[in-house]
C-alpha cells in the first residue's frame, strides 16, 4: 500500500455555536469545503445541572440538501424530528440523517445524562448530497454502539468501527445517498495500522485527542484535521499515545454549493425556495413533549 501524503493540517479552533463552544476544523477561512465534506464540529461539553436535559443541547431547527451526521463519543443524544423519529443513542453510536427535501429535528442530551457522567462529546459532520438526491424524502438512521461492526489491526492495538461504506473489508450498516466511508479508529499507544482508501475518494482524518505519527509526514496532535492528498491508496499511522480519530473518505460531487444556514443547495433560487418551504410548514412540525 502506498500511503497518501498529507496535503494540509487544519486546526480545530473554538467557535461559538448559539452559546455552545465547539471545535471547528472545517470550514476555515482558507478552506470552504473538502468535497463532499462541508463541516465538522467537535463538541465536548459538560451538560449544566441547572438546565433540564430536554431543554439543553440544540432545539428544533430545519435542514435541507445534505446529511447531518452525529457521532457520539461520550454521553448520549436524544434525536426527535418532524417525521416522528424519536431515538436515544449513546457513546459509540451514531445518528445519520439524510435531510433530503426538508426535515426539522432537535438533538438534546438524554434524560439520564447526569447519571452517566454529565459529559456530552460528539462530532457533527455535514456531508453534501448530490443534486439529483437533494429533494429525496428525508431518512433517519440511528445506530447504537452494539450495532456498529468492528475489526482490529494485526497487533490488536487499533480498533476500527465502521459506520458507513467499506473499510478494511467491513461494511457499515448505514446507507448514504453518496459514496462515503466513515469509521472511528481507536489507537492504543504504539498501535499501528494501514487503511486502504479508494483512489478517487477525498479523504480526511480528524484527531479528537492523542498523537499520531503519520506515515511519510510525522507527528500530528489532537484537535487537528488531516487532509490527505489523492496520491496514494491508503492512510497509515502509528500512535504515539492513546488516540481517537475519525476517518472519512468520499467521492467528490464536483457540484456548485450554495448554502445559507441549515440549507445546502446548488443555487440561490433553491435556497430561497427552502426558506419559503420552511416558513410554509412544508418541512413538517416538531413539537417536543
Amino acid at each position: 500500500m502506498k500511503s497518501r501524503t498529507v496535503s494540509r493540517l487544519l486546526y480545530a479552533h473554538e467557535v461559538d455555536m448559539g452559546g455552545l463552544p465547539v471545535r471547528q476544523p472545517l470550514p476555515t477561512q482558507q478552506v470552504e469545503q473538502l468535497d463532499p465534506f462541508l463541516l465538522l464540529h467537535h463538541a465536548n461539553i459538560k451538560v449544566p445541572t441547572t438546565i433540564r436535559p430536554d431543554h439543553a443541547g440544540v432545539g428544533p431547527h430545519p435542514h435541507r440538501g445534505f446529511s447531518p451526521v452525529t457521532f457520539i463519543f461520550q454521553g448520549g443524544v436524544h434525536h426527535r424530528d418532524s417525521r416522528g423519529n424519536n431515538s436515544k443513542i449513546y457513546a459509540g453510536g451514531a445518528q445519520w440523517m439524510n435531510a433530503g427535501r426538508g426535515i426539522i429535528h432537535s438533538e438534546r442530551p438524554t434524560d439520564d445524562i447526569h447519571e452517566i457522567g454529565g459529559r456530552q462529546e460528539i462530532i457533527q459532520l455535514w456531508i453534501n448530497t448530490p443534486a439529483n438526491h437533494k429533494m429525496d424524502q428525508p431518512a433517519y438512521f440511528p445506530l447504537s454502539s452494539e450495532e456498529v461492526p468492528e475489526t482490529s489491526s494485526e497487533d490488536q492495538s487499533v480498533v476500527v468501527r465502521v459506520f458507513s461504506g467499506l473499510v478494511l473489508g467491513i461494511k457499515g450498516p448505514i446507507p448514504a445517498p453518496t459514496e462515503v466511508n466513515a469509521a472511528t479508529l481507536i489507537f492504543k499507544k504504539g498501535g499501528k495500522i494501514g487503511v486502504p482508501l479508494p483512489s478517487h475518494h477525498q479523504a480526511i482524518v480528524y484527531l479528537l485527542d492523542g498523537k499520531l505519527n503519520v506515515d511519510g509526514f510525522g507527528m500530528v496532535e489532537g484537535l487537528h484535521l488531516i487532509h490527505l492528498s489523492n496520491d496514494g491508496d491508503g492512510f497509515a499511522a502509528e500512535a504515539l499515545e492513546d488516540t481517537r480519530a475519525l476517518l472519512l473518505s468520499g467521492a467528490p460531487l464536483q457540484e456548485e454549493v450554495v448554502s445559507y444556514g441549515p440549507f445546502v443547495m446548488n443555487n440561490q433560487t433553491q435556497i430561497l425556495e427552502a426558506m419559503r418551504d420552511y416558513r410554509m410548514g412544508k418541512m413538517g412540525v416538531l413539537i417536543e413533549e
